[in-house]
């Protein structure tokens, strides 16, 4: 983590130091709000319960942070060497989380990564306005649809899917009850419009609009398209999600849900590559010769994504979700199915990639659930770039963790994971790689 000044930590703390007289006696919690805690765990969209009262403009300064130590190892064919690994402490990750209620039912975010895995410098993720009320605009009928509507504008996360509701990012893993995310991890920040309809019966929907761009870029396009013979084009991301989520009575929740994303042409989509922090698994299956062909000669910066799947679609992609949580009690069940379609630039033809995924949770004492114990299997087969047959891989993952108090966590995960159909000498042939990690993680 480094210690240098720049300009982007100058900012920071001159915007801690203007709010810091707002901030000490504003520590209470936002309007329609997902706390940075375990209050927040298993909560998706935010609700449209109107539970907290307008007092005036309040700001909250919370943070996210975790430290871990990992025991993995990892061994292939032998065709390429891996580096080797030891029991160590991971690069510490850490978020810095700024929330403003600007007025009643309008809340804004920033949020910061501090340091992590894919980023040696501080790293803006985005930020965003969030409409629950449209109290300027003083119309008792808008007032009226506004009770079942939620707006979100600016560059957050692309609401596809359920499963980055659960994810780790960065530093915040207070919400993810394993270490790590899925082998293929859906996340993408991008700069768009949100809007949710909520109704009473526990029925939602939403659709978006977003630019599905990382980095975005105002510099025309001049690379050829290889399926349509033509100067590529930057097209919107359209999304779009239906479910139904209600506490059926005191011990039972169900929640069911669709979404899916697509884009047609793009300029270097991240949905499946586009985490600003990196995996929580450091150096598996990796190449020490190829790290040091790089630049900053840090293994790092090389492969920030160790143990995951990016299948590559970055011109194309077509992506379906379904979803399903059940809650009955101490127990929990999260399942995932997914099809996705797409392609690089270079590709004429569209690729297909299927997971599944399933999580088994079961939290204790009834009341309180600050300990758990968990396991998820994790499974994806890919057609690759180049490639004319399928390969595997398969994720077999068990916690235990402890939530000391609601802003501190606990947590340890084995993992065995293994990859099949690789070819030599591709360094994943006859992959594997199985250990611990410990967790220690903080969210307020």
């Amino acid at each position: 983590m480094k210690t240098k000044s720049s300009p982007k930590r100058n900012l920071i703390l001159i915007i801690t130091l203007f709010f810091m007289p707002v901030w000490v006696n504003a520590q209470e919690v936002m309007q329609y709000f997902r706390p940075n805690s375990k209050l927040g765990v298993n909560q998706f969209e935010t609700s449209k319960i109107d539970s907290v009262k307008f007092t005036g403009l309040k700001v909250k300064i919370g943070a996210n942070s975790e430290l871990s130590y990992q025991t993995l190892r990892d061994q292939n064919n032998g065709n390429v060497s891996l580096i080797q690994l030891t029991n160590a402490f991971q690069l510490p990750m850490a978020n810095l989380n700024l929330d403003v209620q600007l007025a009643d039912g309008v809340r804004a975010n920033i949020t910061t990564y501090l340091s992590s895995r894919r980023h040696e410098e501080v790293w803006m993720k985005g930020g965003y306005l969030q409409f629950d009320k449209l109290p300027f605009l003083h119309n008792p009928y808008i007032d009226n649809i506004m009770k079942n509507i939620t707006i979100r504008v600016g560059q957050g996360d692309a609401d596809y899917g359920d499963e980055h509701f659960r994810r780790s990012d960065g530093g915040n893993t207070i919400y993810n009850p394993f270490i790590e995310n899925y082998i293929m991890d859906e996340f993408s920040a991008e700069i768009g419009a949100h809007v949710y309809y909520h109704n009473n019966s526990g029925l939602f929907l939403m659709t978006a609009v977003t630019n599905g761009e990382l980095n975005p870029t105002v510099y025309a396009p001049t690379q050829v398209d290889a399926a349509t013979n033509k100067i590529n084009k930057y097209d919107p991301v359209f999304l779009g999600k239906i479910g139904f989520d209600k506490q059926l009575n005191n011990d039972f929740r169900l929640r069911i849900s669709g979404s899916f994303y697509t884009l047609n042409s793009g300029s270097g989509n991240g949905l499946f590559d586009g985490d600003h922090t990196g995996s929580h698994y450091f150096g598996v299956m990796e190449n020490q010769v190829l790290a040091n062909t790089y630049t900053l000669t840090n293994e790092n910066d090389y492969s920030p994504f160790s143990g995951r799947l990016d299948p590559g679609f970055s011109e194309e992609v077509h992506a379906f979700m379904g979803n399903v949580f059940l809650k009955y009690k101490g127990l929990e069940l999260f399942g995932t199915v997914e099809n996705v379609t797409g392609r690089t630039i270079n590709e004429a033809k569209n690729r297909t990639v299927n997971q599944y995924a399933c999580d088994v949770i079961y939290r204790f004492p009834q009341g309180k659930e600050n300990f758990w114990v968990g396991m998820r299997y994790n499974t994806v087969t890919a057609l690759l770039p180049g490639a004319t047959t399928n390969i595997t891989i398969n994720r077999t993952a068990a916690s235990l963790g402890w939530f000391l108090t609601n802003n501190l966590m606990m947590k340890t995960e084995y993992v065995n994971q293994e990859y099949l159909n690789y070819q030599a000498p591709d360094i994943l042939a006859g992959g594997k790689f199985n250990g611990m990690v410990f967790e220690f993680s903080l969210g307020f």
